[in-house]
């Protein structure tokens, strides 16, 4: 899966977008719009992004759950060396001291992600601040030939910006395409 990224002038562009996303086959799950005008998303019914593509929550996360992990590998070390509850400590209660360190750090780095921009959809700011919206098309293989012709033909004001060749891993890189 990919996810193609659009600037759209307006929000009347975005909405005929949507529509004829509809037509070729692409749901509502499938198409989500960032942009900061929200109230007017929502007039039209057209399917806001979400905090999991707004925030860098996942990303954080997955870097909070790493370096807590690290932690409790290091801490359940020195526990088994220092034994500072004697030697009779049961062997789980180390997995446990990973488990519970590894938790805290899933749990801090979901706090920072929630309190972060997502890195990808930075890139576009400037765009967003001037009205703009960004469209983020998730396509499987055998549809993206679809959605390409059908924004080339019936939208040529909405220009592709982006592609990022995972479905939504927060670490890849996604490039911004200069025209």
């Amino acid at each position: 899966m990919k996810t193609n990224y659009y600037l759209s002038p307006t929000l009347k562009s975005t909405q005929q977008i949507s529509d004829d996303l509809h037509e070729v086959g692409i749901n509502d799950w499938f198409i989500h719009v960032v942009s900061k005008n929200e109230a007017g998303l929502k007039k039209e019914r057209i399917h806001s992004s979400n905090y999991l593509e707004t925030l860098d929550l996942v990303r954080n996360s997955a870097i909070g759950a790493l370096i807590g992990f690290i932690i409790g590998v290091f801490a359940a070390g020195a526990f088994m060396y220092f034994k500072p509850f004697g030697s009779n400590m049961p062997e789980f209660v180390y997995l446990i001291v990973i488990l519970l360190f590894t938790l805290f750090g899933t749990w801090e780095g979901g706090l920072a992600g929630v309190a972060s921009e997502n890195r990808k959809l930075a890139k576009f700011n400037h765009d967003l601040e001037q009205g703009k919206y960004l469209i983020l098309i998730y396509v499987w293989k055998g549809q993206e030939q679809a959605v390409k012709d059908v924004m080339a033909r019936k939208h040529p004001e909405a220009e592709l910006v982006a592609t990022d060749i995972q479905y939504f891993n927060p670490f890849s890189p996604v490039e911004r395409i200069e025209n």
